[in-house]
């Protein structure tokens, strides 16, 4: 009995991945690149994670990269020695942490950069709004949903040893038929686990039943004893 509940409670976990996909690993619909970063930098990547989540920065190349926020003001820190850190007094460090950028901001936010190292991995990641659609409804541009569409060129400025730059990508809806998330397939396979892992718990219990016919009251067989003389 204990199985078969831990089998359907992670059948149940798999139905509900979907919803927790689509609200942590951005929109399957859309696609978001990096096409260029500039000044091009070795050392120095931009990619984008789960469609349209996040964007990832990886920087081995011996300068100090600033990206600015959407204030043009200091927001990520990637230090020369690998050292992370984000400005807590910049709006983006709130605002990122909704995907609609709803999340309330701190009235008097200083207008010094407030520095919170986070590591010395030369990496972060983070969710940036000029990277995704921020609208609740469709783009005005997309006419057909059955059509790959291009939605919209995108920037963030960054700068490179003090140099001023930018990340440039583009963000585009792909119908799921071409490559999206197989939510049906999801769905099918969960109603199958179920399936399955509840026939093997009506196996397991009708051979328990069947090996207990006896019942508890029935008394195990007498050995006959023969004594020596």
């Amino acid at each position: 009995m204990r199985t078969f509940a831990c089998v359907v409670t992670a059948a149940a976990l798999t139905l509900g991945a979907p919803a927790a996909a689509l609200a942590h690993q951005g929109n399957p619909n859309y696609r978001s690149v990096v096409k260029t970063v500039s000044p091009a930098t070795t050392g120095l990547s931009v990619s984008v994670l789960n469609y349209d989540d996040r964007l990832l920065l990886k920087n081995n190349s011996g300068s100090e990269v600033m990206v600015l926020d959407y204030k043009k003001q200091p927001y990520i820190r990637a230090g020369a020695d690998g050292t992370v850190a984000v400005n807590t007094n910049s709006e983006a460090y709130y605002l990122n942490e909704d995907r609609l950028g709803e999340t309330s901001v701190p009235a008097n936010l200083g207008a010094e950069p407030k520095w919170k190292q986070l590591s010395k991995s030369s990496r972060f990641e983070w969710h940036d709004h000029r990277a995704h659609w921020m609208g609740k409804s469709d783009p005005p541009n997309l006419k057909d949903k059955n059509v790959k569409t291009k939605i919209d060129d995108w920037t963030v400025p960054i700068e490179i040893g003090g140099t001023k730059g930018m990340i440039a990508g583009t963000l585009t809806w792909v119908p799921l038929d071409e490559g999206g998330l197989p939510l049906a397939a999801i769905f099918a396979f969960a109603a199958l686990l179920i399936g399955l892992s509840l026939a093997v718990f009506i196996i397991r219990r009708r051979r328990a039943d069947d090996s207990g016919d006896g019942g508890d009251d029935a008394a195990p067989p007498k050995k006959e004893v023969v004594e020596a003389w």
